[in-house]
């Protein structure tokens, strides 16, 4: 697992949407879905989308539908059709493409599975029947690192203040439930009705495990993981770079969480012998490695057998997959219907085998003129950026060479990594669905934990070229947009360069920002964690970004629930500066020639509709809920709005005037890049 502050939380998240985008035609302008009833100076937003928004129904296999969907349903479509043809055709034994396609055809055949029952993972329920000890619950734990789900689990990542070493983390985990606030927070009646659910669910799964007294065994695991996430620190925290780095020696892990045998559990786990490992909530991992000592082994067998249950729900029989569905679908996210089985396939083998995919996919869908055409742009928005720094009047000369260096040792990766993921250890067997699911997530488990104490291979990329998504990590200091996120809309090479600034070119200017937000701002150009502003600096920036804290709390996507404006700090300061740093690109390239007016809007109009559009959505309340309790990102809606609203450039391109709704005085602007 990447570490949830190094990539998730600072990755473009694909957080909502569903699919296949009809490109638009003039020149990236989705004309046929804006609103005319809607001045974008009243809502931008609704501007750019309100006509879809008005006749767009979510399917019902969808939590959510919109742009990112859009675009992932497009990339899976594309590696169905590689899977399908691989799954079909023959393919040299052992090789790449027979394990790609051997895989999905054992995962797809539901009738086998189904006809094979529980007997496939009985091995695993009768070995977690027969624990004994603390000591073998210990190792159990680490056994199953890459498999199943664990009370905490661990990674492997670059150390935060040696970024050169790799570092295993260890950090809270364990739960069914969405976040910890999902069991702490009694009085919300949201969350009650998620929580009756997954009781209902672990009901099932006791079930399923051959509890006699499922209901009794449902209550025990529950009260278990509400222990666990007692220990639990929130999301805001968790943020924290500062916090979330505690290295210590295993020498010292012992003696700090004494219950558990550590250099055993690393053993079982597949792990070198380690000298040093870090915590990323210190308190939450020797409060679970307590709890796991303390608390009644037969509860911790019924919440494991769960577990084990859960993680594998997709590759067991109809009744396992149906009460998985009703649980993690309908309660959690609102879906009424599941995805279709191909396209849970093409996720399962995404997973096992992506870079494999990977390859394939991008011989296939992206052409070299399309990395070219991105690498100019990427040089032209940190020129940019360069320019915007030299700037700053809240700044001082000091702190602007640092952040200068720090720019200029930016490492940009675009489509593809330069040297492909072997998988020759992976063992894919055909008709054994369970089997290759256990295999693939051990064997990528294994495949990371090697990497623990070792040197940091800077060519290793974090995400396929398949994903549609992009990220910034702060320990290598690079920016990186893997191949299925280059298309329509966010980039269109028929496309104006308006509308391709507003659209990729912020989302370019969002990853470079991040490494300028309240957390990439902590580690410097050499991706190590060190203070490099003078005081006086970095209160000046905290000032300012307490303002976008106050904007974004102040916007409530359900009634009685805001945007987290803390939690969504990082993630703001991004789109705010990416939009910002993409406009002041976007007016480089011009050279100072007006722009074209096309279907009747000016070039900075473009600019802007092209940046609302990327954001369109529409979600479902109990998706948004959970994405408002554990998403960094703020939804689409004030994802367009809310940066745009502090632009100058959005109040001259629409002439807002006092009265329009998204009318902001230019003295309460909020500027940080």
């Amino acid at each position: 697992m990447k570490s949830t502050f190094k990539l998730g939380a600072l990755a473009l998240m694909i957080q909502l949407a569903g699919a296949v985008f009809a490109a638009p035609h003039n020149h990236g302008l989705d004309l046929p879905n804006y609103d005319p009833a809607v001045r974008a100076q009243d809502d931008l937003f609704l501007a750019a989308n309100g006509g879809w928004l008005g006749r767009t129904e979510i399917p019902a296999d969808k939590s959510s539908f919109g742009t990112f969907v859009q675009l992932r349903d497009m990339s899976d479509a594309r590696v169905r059709t590689i899977v399908e043809e691989l799954a079909k055709g023959k393919q040299a034994a052992g090789s790449n493409e027979f394990k790609i396609g051997t895989y999905y055809a054992a995962f797809i055949d539901t009738a086998a599975i189904d006809r094979a029952g529980f007997k496939p993972v009985q091995p695993q329920l009768k070995a977690i029947d027969g624990l004994k000890s603390v000591a073998e619950l210990t190792r159990w734990i680490g056994q199953v690192q890459g498999e199943v789900a664990t009370p905490f689990a661990m990674y492997v990542d670059a150390d935060a203040k040696k970024p050169q070493e790799n570092r295993l983390t260890l950090f809270q985990a364990g739960l069914g439930l969405p976040d910890r606030d999902y069991y702490l927070l009694k009085d919300d009646a949201r969350m009650g009705e998620a929580r009756k659910a997954y009781l209902v669910y672990l009901q099932q799964l006791a079930g399923f495990a051959g509890e006699k007294n499922a209901a009794t065994a449902a209550q025990r695991i529950y009260a278990l993981e509400e222990k666990i996430a007692q220990l639990h620190w929130s999301n805001v925290e968790n943020r924290d770079p500062v916090k979330t780095y505690n290295p210590l020696s295993v020498t010292e892990l012992a003696s700090q969480a004494p219950q558990l045998d550590w250099a055993a559990l690393f053993q079982a786990a597949g792990l070198p012998k380690l000298d040093t490992v870090s915590l990323m909530q210190p308190s939450a991992v020797q409060g679970i490695a307590k709890l796991l000592a303390e608390a009644p082994l037969a509860d911790w067998k019924l919440y494991l057998k769960a577990r084990t249950l859960d993680s594998y729900a997709g590759v067991l029989p109809k009744a396992l997959r149906d009460a998985s569905f009703a649980f993690h679908g309908r309660a959690l996210s609102g879906q009424k219907a599941e995805l279709p089985r191909w396209q849970k396939g093409v996720a399962e083998v995404n997973g096992a085998l992506g870079e494999a995919i990977g390859q394939i996919y991008v011989a296939r869908h992206f052409p070299p003129e399309a990395k070219a055409r991105m690498e100019k742009l990427v040089a032209n928005l940190l020129a940019a950026y360069k320019d915007s720094i030299d700037g700053l009047s809240w700044m001082s000369p000091a702190t602007k060479v640092q952040a200068q260096d720090k720019l200029s040792k930016y490492m940009t990766k675009i489509g593809y990594p330069e040297t492909w993921r072997d998988y020759s250890r992976l063992v894919v067997k055909a008709g054994d669905a369970l089997g290759n699911n256990q295999r693939a997530g051990r064997n990528e488990w294994l495949r990371m934990a090697a990497k623990a104490d070792k040197p940091v291979d800077r060519k290793d990329w974090g995400m396929t070229p398949q994903t549609v998504n992009a990220y910034y990590n702060p320990s290598q200091n690079e920016i990186v947009f893997p191949a299925a996120i280059l298309q329509p809309p966010f980039f269109d090479m028929n496309a104006d360069d308006a509308v391709n600034y507003g659209a990729i070119g912020a989302v370019i200017g969002h990853e470079i920002s991040h490494g300028f937000d309240d957390q990439g701002s902590q580690f410097d150009g050499d991706g190590v964690l060190r203070n490099w502003w003078t005081p006086e600096d970095r209160k000046a920036f905290d000032a300012i970004t307490a303002q976008l804290v106050t904007q974004y709390n102040g916007y409530e996507p359900i009634p009685g629930k805001h945007v987290n404006g803390q939690l969504t700090l990082g993630e703001n300061i991004a789109d705010l500066s990416g939009l910002q740093i993409a406009f002041k690109a976007y007016q480089r390239s011009l050279a100072g020639q007006p722009a074209p007016a096309i279907g009747g809007y000016s070039g900075e109009q473009r600019f802007f509709l092209g940046w609302s559009q990327s954001w369109r959505v529409k979600a479902r309340e109990q998706r948004l809920l959970q994405l408002l309790v554990i998403d960094p990102h703020s939804p689409g809606e004030y994802r367009a709005n809310g940066a745009a609203i502090n632009h100058d450039g959005f109040h001259q391109a629409f002439g807002t005037k006092q009265g329009d709704k998204m009318f902001k005085p230019s003295e309460e602007r909020i500027r940080i890049w």
